[in-house]
């Protein structure tokens, strides 16, 4: 009997395809059989700093430390965080390096609810007029091990470091549409994003996204590069999607596929896991198996947050004026307008000043200066955008099963001497 994959393509074919893709980037055999629990980022993927916390090897799931991350204005393809659903060891080995994937015969199919189906090639991409985009890439799951003060979530429990900062370049999606004469159907609501990557058994459901049609028509791009280079194949080259001010899941990954629906994807990553619910739960009140289209929303466009860079938690400073830097960001539909650093536990707030900012999706640099004398103090740091959204005091308010969209008022403690 012929086997098939979720979208019909012959499962021979597709392990050909992988087969080639991994000729492509060089055989590496020593290097995978290194990929066991235990072992450091480099040795899990190549190309990575071993000093990246590894939260699930088989995997490949890994954040940055903060004292590396806030290094950088343009976060580096070896510090990048990683969050992957699939194993990267045996057949998914092809996509564990920062080596790009060099296939200008990559297609990116298109169909669904469309006039007719179509496609385009990777190469065919580098033809069309590019643009860049600069945004921070950032995990649902960025900061959850935060909400463990009320209950653990489970999940690998990030700290700040799933996120980074980096420029996007790529074809708009609406150029591609236009291109290729792309005619829509009345009923369609949904653009729903597919990639190469696959379950490890027959019975698993593939990684599959759904988002607002309308919506990711706007501001959604093909990428090819990232910093200027062809994305790593740890992040998703050759081709990934990307739109920006919506979280990392949602950025598929080896992308070959896009439908036009009606409906989201059954996929339970759309419909269960990558969810969080409209009203305030309680530990055990709701699991994601609960979750459906009345009572949770996806996890689609960034809460506005702040990180503290300087100094860090547990740090020793001098008592005096301490400069105190971080970033913040949004969801790129309003600007951050304002940030707030405070150090008696919010009694009274210091305005920071806006540095540096690359554009509306990008990592916020600000920076202020508050008095601390001698002893354990905190800081804390907060913004606000032009819509008036803000982040809350304790974000153990927005606790949810999975511990998505951690953006509570971020708060270190520094020794003070």
């Amino acid at each position: 009997m012929k086997e098939t994959t979720v979208e019909g393509i012959d499962r021979r074919e597709f392990m050909k395809r992988a087969g080639a893709t991994a000729a492509a980037l060089g055989a590496f055999p020593a290097f995978f059989r290194a990929q066991a629990q235990g072992a450091t980022a480099d040795q899990i993927v190549k190309g990575k700093i071993p000093e990246m916390i590894v939260h699930n090897a088989k995997l490949g799931v890994m954040e940055t430390p903060l004292k590396i991350l806030r290094k950088y204005q343009r976060t580096p393809k070896e510090i990048l965080y990683i969050r992957n659903h699939f194993p990267v060891t045996g057949a998914g080995a092809w996509y564990a390096t920062t080596e790009p994937i060099q296939d200008d015969n990559w297609e990116v199919r298109i169909g669904g609810l469309v006039g007719r189906p179509a496609k385009i090639t990777v190469g065919e991409l580098k033809k069309m007029k590019l643009v860049e985009v600069p945004a921070v890439l950032q995990c649902s799951g960025n900061g959850r091990s935060f909400y463990a003060k009320k209950a653990k979530a489970p999940g690998s429990q990030w700290k700040h470091g799933g996120m980074g900062n980096v420029v996007w370049r790529g074809v708009p999606l609406k150029d591609v549409f236009e291109a290729l004469a792309v005619e829509f159907d009345d009923a369609a609501r949904y653009l729903t994003a597919n990639g190469k990557d696959r379950p490890s058994t027959p019975k698993g459901s593939d990684f599959i996204h759904s988002f607002p049609l309308h919506e990711v028509l706007k501001k959604a791009i093909l990428a090819v590069e990232m910093n200027g280079e062809p994305i790593p194949a740890a992040h998703g080259g050759p081709v990934r999607l990307f739109i920006p001010g919506y979280y990392g899941t949602m950025q598929i990954k080896w992308l070959t596929d896009l439908y036009v629906t009606e409906k989201e994807t059954p996929s339970k990553f759309q419909q269960h896991a990558y969810r969080v619910p409209l009203y305030p739960v309680e530990p055990g009140e709701m699991t994601p198996a609960d979750f459906n289209e009345f009572n949770s929303r996806p996890n689609w466009g960034m809460k506005i947050k702040t990180v503290i860079f300087s100094p860090l938690d547990g740090e020793s400073v001098k008592a005096g004026m301490v400069k105190v830097t971080g970033v913040s960001w949004n969801d790129g539909l309003v600007p951050v307008t304002e940030v707030y650093v405070s150090s008696d536990r919010g009694k009274s707030w210091t305005p920071a000043k806006i540095v540096k900012k690359e554009g509306p999706y990008a990592w916020h640099f600000w920076e202020a200066y508050v008095a601390l004398s001698s002893g354990t103090r905190e800081i804390w740091a907060r913004a606000v955008d032009a819509w008036g959204r803000g982040q809350p005091l304790d974000g153990l308010a927005r606790w949810n099963p999975k511990g998505y969209e951690w953006n509570g008022t971020d708060k270190i403690s520094v020794k003070v001497g």
